[in-house]
């Protein structure tokens, strides 16, 4: 049976955690520059415009004939 390679665990797991700080630090830096609301919703029309729905989407706000 193969040794278990504890090294690369530990890499692993500290990758992990450097990725998680850096998420965090870019919402908070996000969230200052007024980007998202405080709970991580987009802000009216700054990437989620009907308009730019892919075209065979369906619009929810139309009423089905």
């Amino acid at each position: 049976m193969a040794t278990p390679n504890y090294g690369f665990e530990k890499r692993q797991k500290e990758l992990a955690k450097k990725r998680k700080k850096e998420d965090k630090l870019k919402a908070k830096s996000d969230r200052k520059s007024g980007l998202l609301s405080e709970d991580g919703a987009e802000i009216d029309g700054e990437a989620g415009d009907a308009d730019t729905a892919a075209p065979g989407a369906v619009d929810s706000s139309t009423p089905a004939a």
